[in-house]
């Protein structure tokens, strides 16, 4: 089984998805099923809702192949906007994909209560990181927990007031300064007095970062599976999160969930005098299992839906470009292109 996950890879600090999909790649270049060119791949992994029109024209050209979709969201909860975007995520996914991959069962749940529809084959799999960047430090102690100020830390490529700036802002003003420090990692959109604020780094400078640190906070609203979570989980820390999206499903016993600002004060204090009962209950899915479980799935499906996959015709291509509002020029120049060609190819 050959393998191509069909996204615009970005290089340096970007958002949780790209860096998930940086490090799937990478693993499956090591076992040697990643496929750089797609028409020779047997699967195509698609996420979200990137490159729409590049996925239907593929799924156009080479029907025979098996299309995976990887869903994020319900991206109007996390954006607190229309959730058109989220209904052309759906569309897709019922024209095309042959699988379906949730990244966690807060989203699926709330995908499906949104409107999309269950596909024959679809799986939970959370996210995972690069474990040769993101590791753990058995360096931290009891006697320097009680002996030093603990360091807090948050991080968020987003700007968006939905990762948690509120809680962040909340913090900068009402924390015992005199017993933590706290650093924020990322771009924000407010101006902090006593937290200390740094631009976004690369993954490496990231992680050291938190290897440096000794809790992690996260303010994130209706977060599926926080990447920045899961990295700090991965540098051995303890982390505090808001008792929402996928939070829970990931921390598991490695911390501590609140629901309101002054809670989250009780649970710093709660994970701070006990860090090492927290710290020793971290569990967190390898990369290694999380591409594996990624791999049996796609194989399962591969091995199950052999010639009766899903089919696309060129007449619901032009129903989802209408649907959607896209552009009816897009229509016809790819209704040009297509007479135009020889063997009848989409490009």
């Amino acid at each position: 089984m050959k393998i191509h996950i069909l996204y615009s890879f970005h290089k340096g600090p970007y958002g949780g998805g790209n860096q998930f999909l940086k490090a799937l790649n990478k693993y499956f270049k090591a076992l040697n099923i990643y496929e750089e060119n797609m028409e020779k791949a047997d699967v195509i992994l698609f996420n979200s809702h990137h490159e729409i029109e590049r996925v239907i024209r593929l799924k156009l050209n080479y029907q025979d192949k098996v299309f995976i979709h990887r869903i994020d969201g319900p991206l109007s909860f996390i954006r607190s906007s229309n959730p058109k975007l989220d209904f052309q995520i759906y569309q897709l996914n019922n024209l095309i994909a042959d699988g379906t991959i949730f990244q966690s069962e807060w989203s699926r749940k709330k995908n499906f209560l949104l409107g999309l529809k269950k596909n024959k084959f679809e799986i939970v799999i959370p996210n995972a990181c690069d474990k040769n960047i993101f590791y753990h430090q058995k360096k931290k102690t009891k006697e320097k927990i009680e002996n030093q100020k603990i360091n807090l830390i948050a991080t968020s490529w987003s700007s968006n007031l939905n990762k948690g700036f509120d809680l962040y802002r909340f913090l900068d003003e009402n924390l015992d300064f005199n017993k933590y420090t706290m650093i924020f990692i990322g771009n924000s959109p407010i101006q902090f007095k006593n937290i200390v604020h740094v631009k976004p780094l690369n993954s490496y400078k990231l992680a050291e970062h938190l290897r440096n640190s000794d809790i992690f906070i996260t303010g994130s609203k209706k977060d599926p599976c926080s990447n920045s979570l899961i990295e700090s989980l991965y540098c051995g820390l303890p982390c505090i999160a808001l008792n929402d999206g996928g939070h829970p499903e990931i921390i598991k016993n490695g911390g501590e969930l609140f629901n309101n600002f002054e809670e989250c004060l009780d649970k710093i204090q709660l994970v701070s005098e006990n860090y090492e009962f927290y710290k020793n209950r971290i569990s967190i899915s390898t990369m290694e299992e999380t591409a594996l479980l990624y791999c049996k799935f796609m194989e399962n499906v591969l091995n199950n839906v052999k010639n009766r996959n899903k089919h696309l015709k060129l007449i619901d291509y032009y129903r989802f470009l209408l649907k959607t509002k896209r552009s009816k020029s897009i229509i016809l120049n790819i209704f040009k292109k297509r007479i135009a060609s020889n063997n009848g190819i989409i490009k």
